[in-house]
């Protein structure tokens, strides 16, 4: 009563959520993913390796805007701290 399942192997955050995956995280899932739909185990089932191919097309897709978004933040955050050296912020 009261222990944590120490099996659990995702950390999670203090929200209790699980952490966003990195960029490079996403793409391998959806690598995973594409390869699992193009394997024979999915030749009977036309319909699921089509979403799994979907799913992987979408995650590459939400990992590129992830990347994107973090360089953006990364450049922003740059700006701020010249704009504070300088005195202007």
């Amino acid at each position: 009563m009261g222990k944590t399942d120490s099996t659990d192997t995702t950390p999670a955050t203090q929200s209790g959520a699980p952490p966003t995956p990195s960029p490079d995280e996403m793409r391998g899932l959806a690598k995973r993913l594409r390869a699992r739909a193009d394997s024979v185990w999915m030749n009977d089932q036309p319909h699921q390796a089509a979403d799994l191919r979907q799913a992987a097309s979408l995650i590459e897709q939400f990992a590129n805007l992830t990347a994107e978004v973090l360089a953006s933040a990364a450049v922003i955050d740059g700006l701020t701290r010249l704009l504070e050296l300088a005195g202007g912020a």
